[in-house]
């Protein structure tokens, strides 16, 4: 099944397993392999937490590399610009409530973050906006209750 991501986040993953197999992934053997040379394996806390980190790097590279083979990667600077909120636009919203503005960009489940204004196409919010053009009104059921943002602007930029 194709994964949708921004191809910023395509690249960010491309990097980050780059990053594993050359860096990381000889460190941790490295570790292993000193480790072992203190001795009896069974009491070696180091070589237990060695061991344990490179099962976290060998399991991460695989789903790195499940994720890029399955992407589909959406330059939302190539998108027909049509006033509709899509993925990978850059959206800004108008909380109808407290009249705070936010902006999001609506990115794959492997990008999203929110510190960086960036969700998920499968969150409530995103789901919510998709279809929605400027001057719509979008209703978000969020855990403090419904809130209703109006969309004010709509960006294509990467």
């Amino acid at each position: 099944m194709a994964v949708p991501i921004t191809s910023r986040g395509a690249e960010a993953l491309k990097e980050e397993l780059k990053h594993l197999k050359t860096v990381a992934r000889p460190e941790v053997v490295a570790a292993i392999s000193e480790a072992r040379a203190h001795g009896d394996l069974k009491e070696n806390a180091e070589y237990h937490a060695a061991k344990e980190q490179q099962s976290f790097i060998e399991g991460r590279i695989q789903e790195l590399e499940s994720v890029l083979s399955n992407a589909q990667i959406i330059d939302p600077a190539t998108l027909p610009q049509e006033g509709r909120v899509v993925f990978g636009v850059t959206v800004t919203l108008l909380n109808i409530d407290t009249d705070q503005e936010v902006k999001y960009q609506i990115v794959g489940d492997y990008e999203s973050d929110i510190k960086l204004n960036r969700i998920s196409v499968s969150s409530p919010i995103a789901r919510a906006l998709i279809g929605k053009e400027i001057d719509d009104v979008a209703s978000v059921q969020a855990p403090g209750g419904n809130i209703e943002y109006e969309i004010v602007e709509i960006g294509y930029e990467a």
